[in-house]
């Protein structure tokens, strides 16, 4: 039965360090959104919980009015029988502890099916919300088994309501899924903050590139280093990190320390990211598929153009957001460019402003989420 206020439960399993603002040894930009989504909605009509994997918190203890509850460790259970036991016993128990009116998913793996099963059993109502193009392709290059593949798309069409971040996903789920959505403009909480002119980069100055994320095969920091070597005035800021290593991640993290105009600041508190944009001219997206970055509207909050390989629904050549390459040479030739052009530069920063502030800025974008739960709920 729906509630005064409505329960809203975010299955979020690593969310629990973006939202305590501790770190658990994994961050991205799924789990710094749904967080950040969290704690809105529980300080307007929601009630809001948080399930997630269980690291070391009380299980219903509360973190900024979001209520969590946890599953089991991570890395427990016994490999080939964990899926089961206690990874699967232990979400249908916190899904049941939540109560919810509306379960919300953001994930594009067999979870999505695990909440279907159970939303249809105690007949709850799902929202999942696509965080990433290959998510759309019937091919689903990045579930590795058939499992996965069958529970995912089970969930898919068990959601009562399905949230693309572009048009391009909506397409690609109708023509793939035959499912429909609706595209809503993705929140960002941070402060709007203008460049001041002054910020723009100078011909004869030091210019300074960042680039922001997770090392894995998608991000390709290794162009961002190819990039590096080919302009070595410029001075590069790295702030991420790998969410477990690999002989690839160590490998990239080498390579970096030997450029001498490249930076590895690691993985960052939120409270700190903000300075990285100011003192940037340019943030630097190398990869081969995103969703729609954070990354993005976190750089165009402070008046920070990108620099970027990837373009959601192509917004950033059309509305002037910054500058579109699919090759490294083409990623080269517009950073030479866009430092030789501080008028271009200066226009493409304030069109990012404008374009945060109509579509992203965190009140404006979460009300058309909440009229969504509120409707599922409903």
């Amino acid at each position: 039965m729906s509630r005064v206020r409505p329960r809203v439960c975010f299955v979020a399993h690593n969310a629990f360090g973006e939202l305590a603002g501790v770190d658990t040894g994994h961050a991205g930009g799924i789990e710094r959104q749904q967080a950040m989504m969290a704690r809105w909605l529980s300080g307007r009509d929601f009630d809001v919980d948080m399930v997630t994997w269980n690291e070391g918190q009380a299980d219903g203890s509360s973190h900024r009015g979001v209520r969590v509850l946890t599953l089991c460790r991570r890395d427990a259970g016994l490999p080939g029988l964990r899926f089961v036991h206690p990874r699967w016993t232990s979400l249908h128990s916190a899904l049941g502890r939540a109560g919810a009116d509306v379960y919300y998913y953001n994930c594009g793996d067999m979870g999505l099916g695990q909440l279907g099963l159970w939303c249809r059993r105690k007949r709850a109502k799902l929202v999942y919300s696509v965080a990433s193009e290959p998510d759309c392709d019937p091919r689903l290059p990045r579930l590795r088994d058939l499992r996965e593949r069958v529970l995912y798309r089970y969930g898919l069409r068990r959601a009562s309501r399905v949230i693309t971040q572009t048009h391009r996903q909506q397409r690609l789920l109708r023509e793939g899924f035959g499912v429909e959505s609706v595209v809503l403009p993705m929140p960002c909480g941070f402060p709007v903050e203008p460049r001041d002119p002054g910020s723009a980069p100078d011909p004869g100055g030091v210019a300074r590139v960042l680039w922001v994320g997770r090392f894995s095969a998608e991000k390709r920091l290794e162009w961002l280093l190819d990039l590096a070597v080919r302009h070595p005035r410029i001075l590069f800021d790295v702030v991420g990190a790998p969410n477990s290593e690999s002989p690839d991640s160590r490998a990239l993290v080498s390579r970096a320390a030997g450029c001498a105009n490249v930076t590895l600041h690691g993985r960052r508190p939120l409270h700190a990211v903000p300075g990285f944009y100011d003192r940037a001219h340019v943030l630097c997206c190398t990869s081969s598929y995103e969703g729609f970055p954070n990354t993005f509207l976190e750089a165009w909050s402070r008046g920070l153009p990108v620099l970027t390989t990837f373009d959601p629904d192509d917004v950033v050549r059309t509305h002037g957001l910054g500058w579109s390459a699919q090759t490294l040479d083409g990623l080269s030739d517009c950073l030479t460019s866009l430092l030789a052009d501080p008028d271009g530069w200066r226009a493409r920063s304030e069109a990012a402003v404008r374009y945060y502030r109509e579509h992203h800025e965190l009140d404006r974008a979460m009300e058309r989420f909440v009229e969504v739960l509120s409707e599922v709920a409903r």
